[in-house]
């Protein structure tokens, strides 16, 4: 086999490959545009219950603990601010 005939040959390929993952994508997309469309005629993509506004009462926990976080904190960002 020459060298012209396996450049040829890699050419041939080379394009086949091309067009084979060009064709995957494009079919890819459509199916992902009628899936879309699908979900939406279907009213699937819609939330079933509303969105919850209610927050925790005690995030923060005890006064004491908040107060060991802050200490905590600020000593970290004094020690970070003074390298």
């Amino acid at each position: 086999m020459t060298i012209g005939e396996m450049l040829e040959q890699s050419a041939v390929l080379t394009v086949l490959g091309m067009t084979i993952v060009f064709a995957f994508l494009w079919l890819m997309i459509i199916c992902m545009n009628g899936l879309a469309r699908l979900i939406h005629k279907m009213g699937w993509d819609k939330d079933t219950q509303p969105p919850r506004n209610d927050v925790p009462k005690n995030t923060g926990g005890t006064p004491e603990v908040t107060a060991a976080i802050t200490a905590a904190v600020t000593e970290y960002r004094k020690k970070d601010d003074a390298t």
